[in-house]
């Protein structure tokens, strides 16, 4: 099957590693597994890659509750139930009744589309594995209709993970897996940039100075992200603060840490002098 390669975005930067990694998946039609701390830019990779080709992304959010076969379809016999108590609908079509999930209307697409299964590691260990059938076959049937749907064109998979839990080994073999790395401090600015594009240099400096020191603390265990820095950026910039003081201070703190005891551990420290 040809493809378009994938090369980024003008907002989402890529690594020539990552996009390696999703033309391969791309060509050899199998699930990209993407893996990386949360704020590495795993969940929007997906909407560069079907920005990028000019693809229909759909969407799957897995909760610790969530099973296989919801992403497929689910029967909703409840309506079912109160259309025959209330309403004046013809319930013997029960084709009507069907609502298909982000994996059957990626498998029922008339083009190739890309699906986001995202946080994989949230839901128990028997999701990956009954996902593994439906991703190798790209056909399902609906057994309560005696439909069966096979894929004309095998969807784009991205699967991210926050790596919380450890994925079955017949899983891994099947996807095309790439770890994000934290951006160093170069491109962290070339990342600011494009959000920022007219930021003050020596501002953007002592940012990065600050972010980094922030993110290397032991004390800290919830370490602020790339969204929570352009935020941080963005509070800074309307409020006025010159580099000097974020030399000095940490303003609007509250922007970078979230949890109470990240917030008393860098205070209690006092080092809001110069960082080198």
């Amino acid at each position: 099957m040809s493809f378009h390669v994938f090369t980024g975005t003008d907002t989402y930067l890529v690594t020539p590693e990552l996009r390696d990694a999703v033309n391969v998946a791309c060509a050899l039609e199998k699930p990209l597994l993407i893996r990386g701390e949360p704020g590495t830019g795993k969940t929007v990779l997906a909407e560069a890659i079907a920005e990028n080709l000019g693809k229909p992304l759909l969407t799957w959010h897995v909760k610790s509750t969530t099973k296989a076969q919801e992403g497929l379809y689910v029967y909703d016999t409840v309506q079912r139930l109160n259309d025959a108590r209330f309403g004046d609908r013809d319930i013997s079509d029960i084709r009507q009744y069907i609502k298909f999930g982000p994996l059957g209307q990626a498998l029922r697409a008339s083009e190739r589309v890309v699906l986001l299964i995202d946080e994989i590691d949230k839901a128990d260990m028997e999701f990956p594995n009954d996902l593994l059938h439906e991703l190798d076959r790209m056909s399902f049937a609906v057994f309560e209709t005696g439909d069966h749907i096979t894929a004309g064109q095998r969807p784009i998979v991205v699967i991210t993970s926050n790596n919380e839990k450890e994925l079955p080994d017949a899983f891994l073999r099947r996807c095309v897996f790439h770890y994000i790395e934290f951006p160093s401090k170069e491109t962290m600015g070339d990342i600011v940039r494009v959000h920022h594009p007219d930021v003050d240099d020596e501002l953007l400096r002592q940012v990065l100075l600050r972010f980094y020191w922030l993110r290397e603390l032991p004390e800290v265990r919830k370490r602020p992200s790339t969204s929570e820095l352009i935020d941080w950026i963005a509070a800074l910039r309307r409020g006025g603060i010159a580099p000097e003081k974020i030399e000095r201070e940490l303003p609007f703190l509250g922007v970078l840490l979230k949890r109470e005891q990240d917030l008393d551990a860098v205070l209690a420290k006092r080092r809001f002098g110069r960082v080198s």
